[in-house]
């Protein structure tokens, strides 16, 4: 019942920006996350909000870059992404959880998206 889909990955410039979309259908989750992975690595916590927004986490290695934020009204969390890096190169996934609490371990979160694609070059 529970869909999510990410949308906004591109490529673009060192030091360029974009803004990541999740839009959530079916029934909203108590909070999401966003997830990134490159290849031949982990999947790597980037940031997470409880669906209310009184909670929010940041990364260290994006903290002050990256900002999560989300449209009750639209059903969509979103990720802006400033001040991009090559290590940021990545395919980043919209997480849902029925947790009401933000976690940076992907075992807690229950609902995934397919993942877009952010290309950052030198």
């Amino acid at each position: 019942q529970v869909q999510l889909l990410e949308s906004g990955g591109g490529l673009v410039q060192a030091g360029g920006s974009l803004r990541l979309s999740c839009a959530a259908s079916g029934r909203t989750s108590r909070s999401y996350g966003w997830f990134r992975q490159a290849p031949g690595k982990e999947r790597e916590f980037v940031a997470a909000i409880t669906w209310g927004g009184a909670n929010i986490l940041h990364a260290e290695s994006v903290k002050g870059r990256f900002t999560i934020s989300r449209d009750n009204a639209k059903n969509t969390v979103y990720l802006q992404m400033n001040s991009l890096k090559p290590e940021d190169t990545a395919v980043y996934y919209c997480a849902g959880s029925r947790l009401g609490l933000v976690n940076i371990d992907r075992e807690r979160y229950d609902y995934w998206g397919q993942g877009t694609q952010v290309t950052v070059s030198s």
